[in-house]
């Protein structure tokens, strides 16, 4: 399973393989295609498991494709916050992306920005202060529910609800099931994709992509890299003819290495 098998833009997998990323994660490949489908999704996933760009990738596409999307990030704190922009910004290099982060509740809003990213309360107290105009909102992503209450911010959150739409694309996140955030569940989330993503099976993809990398990275350097100039002067001399020891024409320490 690729990105583009899972229907990724060229540009954004172009920003994404340079940084080394050609192989989803579990949580990847099972988000991205109901994301990029406009489907309302519950995930619930492990810390560390590829989640953040599980919905950022899609995300990247969906708005630079789609004109007059408009994108809020709940997130549980401020540090979060900018996870997410770090993570937006980096693979929307091939894409054009208006994007806020909220981190000071005096800090001034964009109010065109296509992507708004806060907590819960820095929400509330930009929006009190007219700041930013939630009633727009195409898309709401909560990352990540378990967390957010965590923090005490449900009851903020669940006041943050009230101020968007009712037709949105609604994409939740949480790393367990909670009792507490059930029922704010039900009001943001009607009839969602379900998606669960075991902790040992994710580990054991980890374990499995990190050890095909190890492999290709060991058998790329098992290769020898020809000496430019000593196939300059052999080509030019040709004192062996067509016969030129393979071990003259590697680099000396690579060719010590291999011989």
């Amino acid at each position: 399973m690729t990105f583009q098998d899972l229907g990724l833009s060229p540009k954004t997998i172009q920003a994404m393989e340079e940084l080394g990323i050609t192989q989803p994660t579990t949580v990847q490949a099972d988000v991205i295609p109901s994301i990029l489908e406009g489907k309302d999704i519950f995930i619930i996933a492990p810390g560390r498991c590829g989640k953040t760009c599980a919905y950022v990738f899609p995300l990247i596409d969906v708005i630079s494709q789609k004109k007059g999307q408009n994108i809020l990030i709940i997130t549980a704190g401020s540090e979060q916050s900018v996870t997410v922009s770090d993570r937006l910004a980096v693979f929307n290099k091939y894409h054009e992306i208006n994007e806020e982060t909220l981190q000071d509740s005096a800090q001034e809003v964009d109010k065109e920005a296509n992507v708004i990213i806060a907590s819960p309360d820095l929400l509330l107290d930009v929006a009190a202060e007219g700041k930013v105009d939630l009633s727009n909102i195409n898309i709401l992503v909560v990352d990540d529910i378990n967390l957010i209450k965590k923090q005490h911010q449900l009851s903020n959150l669940e006041k943050v609800l009230e101020m968007l739409p009712a037709e949105k694309q609604n994409i939740v996140f949480t790393n367990r099931r909670s009792k507490e955030t059930q029922d704010i569940l039900d009001k943001i989330l009607k009839t969602p994709a379900e998606v669960k993503v075991d902790r040992a099976k994710e580990d054991e993809a980890a374990n499995s992509g990190q050890s095909k990398a190890k492999n290709r990275s060991q058998e790329a350097a098992r290769q020898p890299r020809q000496d430019k100039e000593a196939l300059a002067l052999a080509e030019q001399y040709r004192t062996f003819g067509d016969h030129t020891p393979a071990f003259l024409l590697v680099e000396g320490e690579l060719a010590a290495n291999e011989f």
